[in-house]
């Protein structure tokens, strides 16, 4: 118990006076000489014993009267915090990702925590509220109700360590207020690790809100598995995370006809071939119907007639090799050598491949600088017995290290950056055993060239980029390497061609940043939207001579086929998905963490957070025990005989 004037009980030490009245009474009695002393003696005996109780009875309820007059106005209180005037502020964040469309109990996990924060918390009560596409502060739920009743799903989870550091950061500098963060989750496992160390003044309570079963069926991805002249196959891959399925319908709509029906007996992962003509435009959507997550049983895809990546190569070496890998089916692949070179086909390429090429004309070396400042491909391929000074204009041009010296060694090339974009999903996993290949003579920087992709084993590099000119820093000809041998010379010079125009995919995910290039020439103040004429928003874009680069990352919001518009001319359909990664229903275990206060309901929570800071005021038992007391002690002195 505590009191809100704890000063005003100093006054009980006042109980003392009556005390001492009692026990040292003046009064005197007088003594009445009388005949029969023996019947006298037993009436004074017994009015002696019957006064004396009475007083003390008298004289202990005037004591807890007054003592309990003293405490009533001392205002005595319960509370679980140490002042009566603390007052307390409460952040919430609300995980609305995919994964929460689980159904609990009581209907979807989001669903229900949301009726439980409208029952739960007072409708003026002052709080901050944030999900993972939200930010509310200092409202109050009867401001947010509405928004609350119509909260949706995003695509994009933060992580748990930034949902405890913007709730940190929503409270105030005020340290002397009860300072309440509540996560409410289901804490589905990700790759980040689960940190929950927090400030030691902010009352961490974490509401883990588990579904009824972790069963889930998601169409996970799609991609082209076969393709010829007159079709191409489209494998679909599902993932099943619950029991086996005998029989799963999985229909194929273009646009919103439905074209073409299997079905599969779903283990964990399985997939289901459709076939679909080759080169026509395919506006395709995939779908399954589970009872699980609902985000994840459709897959939009689009398919738009082939567009071919224009190379140009500059010889005055062997190109066999170039024309085996820059094809027909998707390369318009022109080889010119650099005495014959038509300079007016430049400007209509997307890479361009000098081949070992001894000397560099100026003109040419314009005309090359023009070419990648208008977002376009440069790959340099050195001669043995280049004339260094030529190539270290080029450099200059770019602003990166020139060639310093030639090192006639044999070295092998036995660095390979895996992460680098030209590698990504090349290698299932990194190879420790590979046979590297060699050079015998070879070009070194007289600094940092830019981004390594392959290096020798004395980490010079190899192959380098810097922005979009990638540099081998030797010949490839089978007189000084064996590299057009190796494994890596396909991969490294096919996803250069690739990457040099960024051909719309099968699809993309929301939430990541995806670059799109649109064969397409603008006018002047001419933009891309991405949508339709009554919802249309514009993304990143950058425009050259001959396409426009789209830079998408959160927007488009919601999953479907999206048109990419000029004016009111669509140029391309673009697919966007959201990402899978929640479909897997696995969730860390909190009750086993010390240290953590975890419950299962947001009721609770909200609850907890109430009797911490509620105030139970006691001074009105005290008056009323003080009346009682005077009735008590006028009885006493009117009844007691």
């Amino acid at each position: 118990m505590q009191f809100k004037h704890p000063e005003l009980l100093y006054a009980l030490l006042l109980l003392i006076i009556p005390i001492i009245v009692h026990l040292f009474q003046l009064r005197r009695f007088k003594k009445v000489e009388f005949t029969n002393v023996l019947f006298l003696k037993n009436i004074t005996l017994q009015t002696r014993k019957s006064s004396q109780l009475k007083k003390w009875l008298t004289l202990l309820t005037r004591l807890l009267l007054l003592a309990c007059a003293i405490i009533a106005f001392a205002q005595p209180y319960i509370s679980k915090s140490s002042s009566y005037k603390t007052k307390s502020e409460t952040v919430i964040y609300l995980d609305n990702s995919f994964s929460m469309q689980a159904k609990g109990s009581n209907g979807t996990l989001l669903n229900s925590a949301i009726q439980d924060i409208i029952e739960h918390i007072d409708e003026n009560e002052k709080i901050t509220f944030f999900t993972n596409n939200s930010y509310k502060p200092n409202t109050t739920v009867k401001a947010i109700k509405n928004e609350l009743i119509q909260l949706s799903n995003s695509p994009n989870q933060i992580t748990y360590d930034a949902a405890l550091l913007k709730g940190k950061n929503a409270f105030s500098k005020d340290k002397s207020t009860l300072k309440n963060l509540v996560l409410i989750s289901d804490f589905q496992q990700h790759n980040n690790v689960f940190n929950t160390a927090t400030d030691s003044s902010i009352q961490l309570k974490l509401v883990q809100l588990k579904p009824v079963n972790n069963y889930n069926v998601a169409i996970d991805s799609a991609y082209i598995s076969k393709a010829n002249a007159e079709n191409i196959e489209l494998s679909v891959t599902i993932k099943n995370s619950g029991n086996p399925i005998d029989n799963l319908p999985v229909s194929l709509y273009n646009d919103d006809n439905l074209v073409a029906k299997s079905s599969i007996s779903s283990t964990e992962n399985d997939s289901v071939v459709f076939t679909l003509p080759f080169n026509q435009m395919f506006n395709g959507k995939l779908s399954i119907e589970d009872a699980g997550l609902t985000y994840d049983n459709t897959l939009f895809f689009n398919l738009d007639k082939s567009e071919t990546i224009k190379v140009l190569s500059i010889n005055e070496a062997d190109d066999t090799f170039l024309k085996k890998i820059y094809t027909d089916d998707e390369f318009s692949y022109t080889s010119y050598k650099l005495n014959e070179l038509d300079y007016n086909t430049i400007s209509s390429q997307n890479l361009i491949v000098l081949n070992e090429i001894k000397n560099i004309p100026n003109s040419l070396t314009t005309a090359l600088k023009a070419f990648t400042d208008d977002g376009r491909t440069l790959l340099i391929i050195p001669s043995s017995n280049s004339e260094l000074s030529s190539y270290n204009q080029l450099f200059i041009n770019y602003n990166i290290s020139t060639f310093n010296t030639t090192t006639p060694e044999e070295k092998r090339i036995t660095s390979i950056q895996f992460s680098h974009p030209l590698l990504t999903n090349v290698f299932d996993k990194k190879i420790s055993n590979f046979q590297y290949p060699k050079t015998n003579k070879r070009y070194v920087f007289s600094g940092p060239s830019g981004a390594s992709v392959l290096n020798f084993e004395d980490s010079t590099p190899f192959l380098s980029q810097n922005e979009n000119l990638y540099t081998f820093t030797a010949a490839l000809n089978e007189d000084n390497s064996n590299f057009k041998n190796s494994p890596l010379i396909v991969p490294v010079l096919y996803n250069i061609g690739k990457q040099s125009l960024k051909l719309s995919q099968l699809y993309y995910t929301i939430g990541k940043e995806n670059k799109i290039d649109i064969n397409t020439k603008l006018q002047q103040d001419d933009i891309l939207k991405l949508g339709n004429e009554n919802n249309a928003s514009i993304p990143l874009q950058q425009t050259f001579t001959n396409k426009v680069e789209l830079i998408t990352n959160e927007y488009p919001e919601k999953a479907g086929i999206i048109p990419v518009m000029n004016k009111n001319e669509v140029l391309k359909q673009l697919s966007f998905n959201y990402n899978r990664t929640e479909s897997n229903l696995y969730y860390h275990d909190l009750e086993n963490i010390e240290g953590l206060n975890v419950t299962k309901s947001v009721a609770s929570a909200i609850n907890d957070i109430k009797s911490a800071t509620n105030v139970n005021e006691l001074w009105k038992w005290f008056v009323i025990f003080a009346l009682a007391f005077l009735i008590i002690e006028m009885l006493i002195l009117k009844y007691f005989k």
